[in-house]
């Protein structure tokens, strides 16, 4: 299974990103290609506090067209959210204690963790930090 990292969602849904057309070809490369894939939950909830945060956009998002997006993409084929599993704290802690991952990159590591969990072969992302994860491979499709 596929999952999606918040960027991708993102590039998506902002049309004024330079990424915008590849991240929109890649969720609908997902959503027709009939097999299951995922988001997980902190990804969702990082993507409406990013889009709406006018630090971030201007103009950012507002709150309807943020929430209506995620409507929109937990109505597409296939797409499952994922949230933690029952064996959560284990995979977590295993993942942030083999590379040392502290500050910042816990919030990476919850979400490695729950893909783990979930059986997930792929995150798709462009953040470079879930290399400190290497039992999660990664795929970045906003690259030409």
């Amino acid at each position: 299974m596929i999952a999606v990292d918040t960027n991708v969602l993102v590039c998506a849904h902002r049309e004024d990103v330079p990424q915008h057309h590849a991240a929109r070809a890649a969720l609908a490369e997902l959503a027709t290609r009939g097999a299951p894939w995922a988001v997980p939950w902190p990804c969702v909830h990082e993507f409406l506090a990013v889009v709406t945060h006018r630090r971030v956009f201007d103009p950012p998002s507002s709150l309807g067209d943020a929430v209506g997006a995620i409507s929109d993409l937990l109505a597409l084929a296939g797409m499952r959210p994922l949230a933690e599993a029952a064996d959560h704290a284990d995979v977590l802690f295993g993942l942030l204690t083999a590379g040392t991952v502290t500050g910042p990159k816990v919030h990476d590591a919850r979400i490695a963790a729950i893909c783990l969990a979930h059986g997930v072969a792929t995150l798709w992302t462009a953040d470079r930090d879930f290399s400190y994860f290497p039992q999660l491979r990664t795929h970045n499709p906003l690259l030409g």
